[in-house]
């Protein structure tokens, strides 16, 4: 079990950080030594990438929810790393499809390398994670993070779909962010479960946990995108309307805003481009679409909060509760 045991009544991000530390710092051997290549560009590529900052909060989640579920083992940790790589690959693979220069506030690995390396990279972290899911010899956890992969790429190419599309509803959006975002989530915390021999009961309620918890933390990035400064961002500003992507705060809108408004955001989304993207952003926010999404993630997130309910109380359930707190507090 973890050396910190501390109580978490009232955690920051920083203290949910330090209960995993010990863990997290496996993981981050791990993810060192898996990215090991005699190929240079692909352990330069994956070492640019997966050290490139952010949370680490799909791993963090594992990490947690293994322990709060009472698993001593080790094979949350490969777990925790299988989940950043398949991430990460999507990552790469997304990068490349919107043509993004920015990530985290740095290049994007594409602006940096070129699209091909990119790619073939991404497909490299995927079949490192397969390798390392072997290792796991377990049969479920292998169908639970296969499903995951197929769903993710499902979600590629139905947002692909959507892109342009200014008649997008808000139910195909949630579809989008289920596939694209959520289920990674949902199999980090089913696995965890799995992992601890939990009875369906609760793989069920980790299965919710994680589910709603990756929508909730989408639902606010994709807010952001209209109601941030890009150095808080850690992108450009607008990327989602640039793209043609019509995000909840842009289908909210739509629905709210009179038909001048309307047209003006339907020509936005169809041409994509920020030509208009200082007015759409106040007709955004005239609307009440903020705070529509916000209302949503918060909903969202209440119900991850729920899920946890018959989960044994302690300081890995608190860290929990407070990640899903934190994923719609969040201003990056």
């Amino acid at each position: 079990m973890q050396a910190v045991e501390k109580s978490l009544d009232s955690p920051n991000f920083a203290d949910v950080v330090e209960l995993a530390r010990d863990d997290m710092d496996a993981v981050d051997r791990l993810i060192s030594t898996s990215l090991e290549s005699d190929v240079a560009l692909v352990s330069q590529v994956s070492q640019y990438i997966v050290t490139s900052g952010g949370k680490r909060l799909r791993p963090l989640l594992v990490l947690l929810a293994a322990r709060a579920l009472g698993y001593e083992g080790k094979q949350h940790i490969r777990s925790a790393a299988i989940i950043e790589f398949i991430h990460t690959a999507t990552l790469l693979h997304d990068d490349v499809v919107d043509s993004s220069a920015r990530r985290r506030g740095r290049d994007t690995a594409n602006t940096v390398f070129g699209n091909q390396a990119s790619v073939l990279v991404g497909d490299f972290l995927y079949s490192r994670a397969f390798q390392m899911m072997v290792d796991i010899d377990s049969m479920r956890v292998m169908q639970i993070l296969s499903d995951a992969t197929n769903t993710i790429a499902a979600g590629e190419v139905m947002q692909l779909m959507n892109v342009h599309d200014p008649d997008t509803t808000e139910e195909s959006y949630r579809q989008v962010i289920y596939r694209k975002t959520a289920r990674l989530f949902e199999a980090g915390a089913q696995i965890a479960a799995v992992l601890a021999g939990r009875d369906p009961a609760d793989v069920a309620a980790m299965v919710t946990y994680g589910q709603n918890l990756g929508a909730a933390f989408q639902l606010v990035d994709d807010a952001l995108d209209y109601n941030a400064s890009a150095d808080e961002l850690g992108k450009n500003l607008g990327d989602d309307l640039a793209e043609g992507k019509a995000t909840l705060p842009l289908i909210y809108a739509m629905r709210q805003a009179v038909p001048d408004d309307k047209e003006l955001i339907r020509n936005a989304i169809v041409e994509g481009g920020l030509d208009q993207l200082q007015r759409i952003t106040a007709i955004i926010k005239t609307t009440g679409a903020l705070e529509y999404t916000a209302r949503r993630a918060q909903e969202t997130a209440d119900t991850a909060i729920a899920a946890l309910s018959d989960i044994p109380d302690s300081a890995h359930k608190q860290a929990l509760i407070a990640i899903a707190e934190f994923s719609i507090q969040r201003r990056s």
